[in-house]
């Protein structure tokens, strides 16, 4: 009765209340696994570290229920943990071979781990179950984009958008995928599909964003910036206090002063295996990960969040009361190298004998201390972009909850210039550790500023890096048309198009916007 309610509760959004009677249930029957289950729904992406204990107890209570081990190995996924994640899905896959989800998630887990061909098969498999999943249909729509096989996709697009699934993120997905030199009927389908009374409240979002695409390309910019702004206006991200992100950067400063560096300095791991490839997203971080990637000798791993979840036991990641870093302040060599060999372990599933594994997680830049400490010798490439085009990519471009910071000109400004002084920091308490590779550079002398990444590498050239477009293997960022193509100079001051529209951005931006 108990847990019925609990669920009640759980639709009506009444959280607390459910949360409350399945400890009441708990603390009669500790290992209860539907209330154990249920907690762990209610912790997921809110928790999900938390929601993955409660999952886990629920599967060893009942280990064979398919469910359990679907919720715990999407779980894992939600934090970027996919062995476990593929472990548990496929589980569940043999527990209940028609559980779409499981299939779905299993998919998604293997496309993110590195494993496109696999997670091809797994989606068309679960297609053979429900050919019209909106979420399958996306996921193997974005393998196929991935690898570069972009004629495929773009039939399997259209075939989506004809059968009404999914449509607009459809569209979005197709339009990324080409430039436009003229207007493709595509463009007034999609003003068709924003303006239909019958449209979800979430359509217009991806609709709004591949519309400007469009119009971007075709140089209609007015017409292309207005939807770009009302996508922003039709999903609003939550508000971002950038008074609040100041304040953990100044936090950041003075607990990796260069006196705490030092005192480290026995600290971690001497490996050279890992990269560390960062900057602001949109800055250059996909292409700087192929052209080096290119090379035999490296393995591009995309975007981990292994560092995070360090990060985060180490006090980094402020959720609690405690002071900012505290565990990291008391940390002993002995933890440093358990943190540091933890993260090796994990790099090292993507390529077990490659001399330079990459990580390109952009905002590991927030983490560059970090790093220093448990990777003594590893190497950091930042990327860097002209501010202004950089922010103007990012206005344009459809990114997750976790990048608030774009939810108008100024915030997105004011969040840039702390980005540009934290790093301007890390230069100063770690002078030499950081290899500054700016995009125009690398457009305007593509072998000389490649050269000057691999031996920053401590690797002999190859020329396979000149043509990293034809780099076999799959791609998993927004940037993934792009680095298909030869480098291009057409995104440069691409801002100057849209000068009159982005004032309050360059305001915001002062000194860094180059005019």
């Amino acid at each position: 009765m108990l847990l019925r309610q609990a669920l009640q509760f759980q639709q009506a959004k009444r959280l607390p209340e459910a949360e409350e009677l399945c400890h009441r249930v708990l603390t009669r029957k500790p290992n209860h696994a539907l209330a154990l289950y249920i907690l762990g729904t209610l912790g997921l992406g809110v928790d999900n570290e938390l929601a993955i204990r409660y999952f886990a107890r629920a599967a060893d209570q009942e280990p064979n229920n398919p469910y359990y081990q679907l919720s715990l190995g999407e779980a894992y996924l939600k934090i970027g943990d996919y062995p476990p994640a593929i472990r548990h899905l496929q589980r569940a896959c043999e527990l209940k071979p028609d559980l779409v989800e499981a299939l779905r998630g299993l998919g998604d887990a293997y496309g993110k781990f590195d494993k496109a061909d696999i997670a091809l098969s797994v989606y068309e498999k679960a297609l053979g179950i429900n050919r019209d999943h909106p979420t399958v249909r996306m996921g193997l729509a974005s393998v196929l984009i991935n690898l570069g096989r972009m004629d495929e996709a773009t039939s399997y697009l259209k075939e989506t958008i004809d059968r009404r699934v999914d449509v607009a993120d459809a569209y979005q997905a197709l339009v990324n995928i080409h430039k436009f030199s003229e207007e493709p009927p595509e463009l007034k389908q999609i003003l068709g599909e924003i303006s239909n009374p019958a449209a979800s409240d979430d359509q217009p979002y991806a609709l709004h964003l591949a519309a400007g695409k469009i119009l971007n390309d075709l140089g209609r910019y007015d017409e292309a910036m207005d939807h770009f702004l009302r996508a922003k206006a039709v999903k609003p991200h939550d508000d971002f206090e950038i008074e609040l992100y100041r304040r953990r950067v100044d936090s950041i400063i003075r607990l990796f002063s260069a006196e705490f560096l030092t005192s480290a300095a026995k600290y971690g791991d001497p490996s050279e295996t890992p990269v560390f490839v960062l900057g602001m997203p949109r800055s250059g971080t996909t292409l700087t990960e192929q052209i080096c990637s290119s090379h035999p000798d490296v393995h591009g791993a995309g975007e981990l969040t292994k560092l995070r979840r360090i990060a985060a036991a180490s006090g980094l990641t402020k959720t609690s009361e405690e002071p900012f870093g505290k565990n990291l302040r008391s940390m002993t060599i002995q933890q440093s190298r358990t943190f540091a060999e933890d993260y090796l372990a994990n790099l090292r599933l993507y390529a077990p004998s490659a001399a330079r594994i990459i990580d390109k997680m952009p905002h590991n830049f927030e983490a560059i201390g970090l790093i220093a400490i448990l990777f003594p010798n590893a190497r950091i490439i930042h990327c860097r972009r002209d501010a202004v085009d950089n922010c103007l990519s990012l206005l344009f471009s459809n990114l997750n909850k976790n990048h608030a910071y774009i939810s108008d000109l100024t915030c997105l400004g004011l969040y840039y210039r702390e980005y540009d002084r934290l790093m301007r920091h890390w230069h100063t308490v770690l002078p030499g550790r950081i290899l500054e590779n700016r995009y125009e550079d690398l457009v305007s002398s593509q072998e000389g500023q490649s050269r000057r990444l691999i031996d920053h590498l401590g690797l002999e050239w190859d020329d396979a890096c000149l043509r990293f477009f034809d780099k076999a293997g799959s791609v998993r960022t927004l940037s993934r048309w792009q680095v298909r193509q030869p480098i291009y100079g057409s995104s440069i001051k691409r801002w100057k198009n849209y000068e009159g529209r982005i004032r309050p951005l360059i305001e915001a931006l002062g000194d860094l916007a180059e005019l």
